[in-house]
């Protein structure tokens, strides 16, 4: 089935305690889009580059099934740079230069053929282009969003508008409680359903997620890592593999969300290895359900 995309694509650069990288290809889309290609064929891109995004980001687009049509191109423009330092316990990180660019003024159009894609994921774009692009789908049948700290505190009118249109919000622990006031997660859950999502996904890193579905709640560890180099876009890989998977099989049933939620983690455990998009690059299918495999043993999921 179908899975429209929308977020930023972007260059970052990086520096964590074991090392350092300029210029790498980032943004919430791309790590969306690349690791939802594991599951689904049929992924299609929305966002907007500057003339300097290189031939190549297109053709890794194209090499893993990505439709680029709706990647926009500003001639003589820049592309989104961020750029950041994590301290030694990897949780923590600060911004150290964020250039919008041509993302500035980023409006989301949908081509014609994106219109009726089957599932749609919004990444953490300004909130009222994430309601512009759900207003521009048809009768899809699932919409999950992502947001970030600075909508929160800087937008929060407007998510609370957009979450209400969302069968699916993902959101980490420490976004959770800023949105809810809490600091019990159990608490933050039920308190944002309330505000109006059907479902919630609550990341929590390296201790796992907890999926929250009306009354029915399920909670998982990650995959234990001997190594994490680089968390930047771990949330996003981890949206990429959860609403890859459910294109994959179109069902949304609570025990498939579930298995969504095993295969997003497995995902986010690949990115976290390496640096940029590198953890992704060199995959397949048997490296993903052995991971998947072992992380199910653990959550003791059928």
């Amino acid at each position: 089935m179908s899975l429209l995309i929308v977020g930023s694509l972007a260059f970052d650069s990086v520096e964590t305690p074991f090392g350092k990288i300029e210029n790498a290809l980032g943004g919430a889309a791309t790590y969306i889009s690349l690791a939802a290609s594991f599951f689904t064929p049929n992924v299609r891109l929305v966002g907007v580059v500057g003339s300097d995004f290189p031939q190549s980001a297109f053709e890794l687009f194209k090499k893993n099934k990505i439709d680029t049509e709706g990647i926009e191109i500003i001639e003589g423009g820049k592309t989104f740079r961020w750029s950041g330092r994590y301290h030694k316990n990897m949780n923590d990180r600060d911004s150290l230069s964020t250039e919008l660019n041509v993302f500035e003024k980023f409006s989301p159009k949908l081509p014609q053929n994106y219109i009726n894609s089957d599932f749609v994921c919004v990444g953490n774009i300004e909130p009222s282009l994430q309601r512009l692009v759900i207003e521009q789908a048809k009768n899809p049948k699932m919409i999950v969003g992502d947001t970030m700290n600075f909508w929160i505190t800087g937008r929060k009118e407007e998510l609370l508008k957009t979450i209400k249109k969302l069968d699916l919000f993902f959101i980490n622990d420490t976004e959770a409680q800023l949105l809810a006031d809490d600091d019990n997660l159990i608490r933050c859950g039920k308190k944002i359903l309330q505000l109006g999502p059907k479902n919630l996904v609550i990341k929590k890193g390296e201790h796992g997620a907890m999926l929250f579905c009306g009354d029915q709640f399920f909670s998982t560890v990650a995959l234990p890592l001997e190594k994490i180099v680089d968390p930047t876009g771990a949330g996003d890989c981890f949206a990429g593999g959860f609403i890859g998977h459910i294109a994959k099989t179109g069902d949304t049933s609570f025990e498939n969300l579930k298995r969504a939620v095993l295969y997003g983690s497995v995902m986010a455990s690949f990115c976290v290895e390496h640096f940029s998009i590198d953890g992704l690059l060199d995959l397949d299918s048997e490296k993903i359900e052995e991971r998947f495999n072992k992380l199910k043993n653990i959550s003791q999921v059928n």
